[in-house]
């Protein structure tokens, strides 16, 4: 019986990418997304989601977290978050949520993929991709890349049973090469906030009940690390022609809030040392460009 997971990031990638899922619809009145000028900063606030490692939670445990507090350090300010699941409406209840007579709650989501229109998208910090995770010592220890995996004897394909989110990258790679039928499928969105996307590395993957999965990268390196037996391998995959499975992570900020964004960019640029330090503490297989589909 297949167990409801939910896939972080917007993202099970393509949606939110980042745990993904981006969440409920509020009935509270809204004011324009388009933002005015703002009075001047008292705290860094940011929107995050409450229980989304490796990226977010209430114990600021999390990646984002970290770069909050580096660039909460740079500006002199305090950080402060603002908590919502990121299912449907994310963004609609945290950037651009505003009663009123009153102030947005936050004012900057620290991880959204590049090219997404709900938010004004900074530039990018970092490129990952979605990686293939399997325990060492179980006949796929000459695996060190996509093409690796799928030149495995086809009877050793066919026994794995490979854990994804439904919807996502993973299955259109999985069914592209014919391994479908040995995909399985765990669902993108849960009604339970205490389920988390990493839950199908650390619990099924490690337990024996999945052969392999393939998640997104962040959401892979840091669970796979997190499991001391058996040893977890994490290979980054490349994307193919028709299959995008590496993306750009920003930051989002509203429209209109040009000197706020700009603000970001230079702290994007002037801490990318200390950024790329954390995304390598957490086991974040950070790619490059080479990552990408062909383009001819």
């Amino acid at each position: 019986m297949i167990r409801t997971r939910r896939a972080g990031q917007a993202f099970a990638i393509g949606a939110r990418l980042r745990a993904g899922v981006l969440g409920a619809a509020c009935c509270c009145a809204l004011v324009p997304a388009i933002a005015q000028d703002t009075p001047p900063r008292t705290a860094l606030r940011v929107c995050q989601d409450p229980n989304n490692m490796p990226f977010s939670n209430t114990k600021g445990e999390g990646i984002e977290n970290r770069i909050a507090e580096l660039f909460g350090k740079a500006l002199g300010l305090p950080v402060t978050y603002y908590s919502f699941p990121q299912r449907l409406a994310f963004f609609r209840n945290t950037l651009r949520f505003k009663l009123p007579g009153q102030d947005y709650p936050c004012d900057i989501v620290m991880g959204v993929p590049v090219g997404l229109d709900e938010v004004s998208v900074t530039k990018p910090y970092y490129r990952s991709t979605y990686a293939l995770v399997f325990p060492k010592g179980k006949g796929m220890d000459q695996v060190a890349s996509g093409e690796d995996f799928l030149k495995l004897d086809p009877a050793k394909l066919k026994s794995l049973r490979i854990g994804i989110y439904d919807r996502s990258p993973a299955s259109q790679w999985l069914n592209r090469h014919g391994l479908l039928e040995q995909g399985v499928p765990y669902k993108i969105m849960s009604a339970d906030p205490a389920q988390y996307p990493g839950e199908i590395v650390e619990h099924d993957l490690a337990e024996g009940k999945l052969d392999a999965v393939v998640v997104w990268g962040p959401i892979a390196g840091y669970f796979a690390r997190r499991v001391k037996t058996p040893s977890l391998t994490v290979v980054p995959l490349k994307s193919e022609k028709g299959i995008r499975l590496d993306y750009q992570m920003a930051m989002g900020v509203r429209y209109g809030e040009r000197e706020w964004k700009q603000q970001v960019e230079g702290l994007i640029e002037s801490k990318a040392a200390e950024i790329q330090a954390i995304l390598k503490e957490y086991g974040v297989p950070v790619v490059d460009a080479s990552f990408g589909a062909p383009t001819n």
